[in-house]
């Protein structure tokens, strides 16, 4: 089934930007290399390692000729993937021109560059993981990505019961089991390979669930190969291991048998061997006494001589010792002339504290007098000022009391002239009152003459506002 390359290339960049890694975000920028290169790292960091990695030039740019170099080494190592690791050989119609894509950035060379990255994926040790990556895209995009695989990769089968066997059955019923089910597997996928051939006029839906089945069959059947060499393996290795096994044991039973009796000898040989220790260890310690009595003998001798230099220094102490007690009593003697002299030494010690004290206290005594003395002579110069001043206090008491008359006599006077004038206002008053008594009279004759001439109104009027000015003045 042909693909449309355009679309194509836009499935496989929605595929790899999945991954996450830098410079991911057109088809223009895959054209340097520098993300498909960090995602071959992500599917298989064993072999692309970071060493590997590091020879791609993120800074290519505009430069043709570095991304050209960069896809050469990148379309290099996964062929040698394919080769070395998956054993499988890639077309010659399926090898990307890595000029045109770095020079002219032809989309058909990357949509094929992109599929061989695409089988890597899928079939590395990781694959489980990378077709589940696969399944979360969009169905579209998944129908294009499963086509791609088909163009690139064999579809292979699937076999569920396989953990079962594995853990159920023996490695020999395991293998017979395991071929019996390939054979099946590869009979459905015949069958088909040859429904997909007579749909070529199916629907989208149909065709993307046909690629998820060849997709998880594929993978399945790489597994049950990988564990049918492994038991094969494993059948080869135990049965050159059981030989190898039967081989030493008859050389381990011989060598156990030969070891038994060098064991009896050795241990005859053990016995003796005890028996001389014992009497050797026996002879030494006789041979140790025999040298400890020696030592003891000349040891006596020395001590004897050392008994006889001790007798002689023991009579010069005794010379000494009579010596040191005439001398002792001689010094007694002495001490008690010497306890007389500071008994008589501390009595007089004792009168001098008395006289001293008595001294102190008579100070003290001649102190207080003496400042009773000077408080009586302060009091005395007191009493003096105090009375010359009471003195010129009784001048100044008489001044006031003179001073005193004449204000009192003025007062007097004050006061008749404040009650005649309270008398006078009184009567003020009264006028004050008759005359607002009469120009209210006037007034209301005032209004009730109304008919008369202004002249009159006019002379009544300077009339009352006379009186006014009267009564303000008072």
């Amino acid at each position: 089934m042909s693909l449309d390359k355009a679309e194509l290339c836009n499935s496989l960049l929605t595929w790899l930007q999945t991954f996450q890694v830098p410079s991911c975000n057109s088809k223009y920028e895959l054209t340097s290399g520098v993300a498909i290169a960090h995602v071959l790292h992500r599917i298989d960091p064993s072999w692309f390692n970071e060493t590997w990695l590091a020879r791609i030039k993120e800074e290519s740019g505009a430069n043709w000729r570095l991304k050209v170099s960069n896809l050469k080494k990148i379309l290099k190592s996964i062929l040698e993937y394919y080769h070395d690791i998956l054993s499988h050989q890639i077309l010659e119609e399926h090898l990307p021109d890595v000029a045109l894509i770095g020079e002219m950035g032809d989309v058909t060379e990357l949509g094929k560059l992109v599929q061989l990255v695409l089988g890597c994926a899928i079939s590395c040790e990781k694959k489980e993981e990378q077709i589940q990556q696969i399944m979360t895209l969009e169905e579209s995009v998944q129908h294009v990505v499963m086509t791609a695989i088909q163009e690139v990769s064999e579809p292979v089968a699937y076999a569920l019961e396989f953990l079962y066997i594995c853990f159920t059955f023996p490695p020999s019923q395991q293998l017979s089991m395991v071929l019996e089910e390939k054979s099946l597997l590869q009979a459905e996928a015949r069958s088909l390979k040859e429904k997909l051939s007579r749909s070529d006029s199916v629907d989208a839906t149909t065709t993307a669930i046909t690629g998820k089945k060849l997709l998880l069959l594929q993978s399945q059947m790489e597994q049950l190969q990988e564990e049918n060499y492994r038991l094969e393996g494993s059948r080869d290795d135990l049965r050159v291991r059981g030989d190898l096994l039967e081989r030493e044991v008859l050389d381990l039973q011989q060598r156990n048998d030969e070891l038994t009796s060098l064991a009896q000898e050795a241990q005859s040989l053990k016995d003796e061997m005890d028996i001389l220790r014992h009497s050797s260890d026996r002879v030494s310690q006789l041979e140790a006494l025999v040298e400890t009595y020696k030592r003891k003998l000349e040891d006596l001798g020395d001590l004897r001589r050392q008994v006889r230099l001790l007798e002689e220094r023991n009579t010069v102490y005794m010379q000494r010792t009579c010596e040191l007690e005439d001398e002792l009593r001689r010094a007694n003697a002495v001490r008690n002339q010497l306890d007389t002299y500071k008994r008589q030494a501390h009595e007089l010690h004792t009168r001098h504290s008395a006289e001293a004290m008595k001294a102190e206290k008579w100070q003290f005594e001649y102190k207080n007098l003496h400042d009773k003395y000077d408080a009586l002579l302060k009091e005395k110069e007191t009493v003096v000022r105090l009375q010359s001043e009471n003195k010129m206090l009784c001048t100044q008491e008489e001044t006031y009391r003179q001073r005193l008359a004449q204000v009192q006599s003025k007062l007097e006077e004050a006061q008749r002239t404040n009650n005649a004038l309270e008398t006078q206002n009184r009567l003020d008053q009264q006028q004050i009152a008759e005359l607002r008594s009469q120009i209210e009279e006037l007034q209301r004759a005032l209004h009730a003459q109304d008919s008369k001439n202004e002249d009159v109104s006019g002379n009544i009027s300077m009339f009352i506002l006379s009186m006014e000015i009267i009564i303000i003045s008072f």
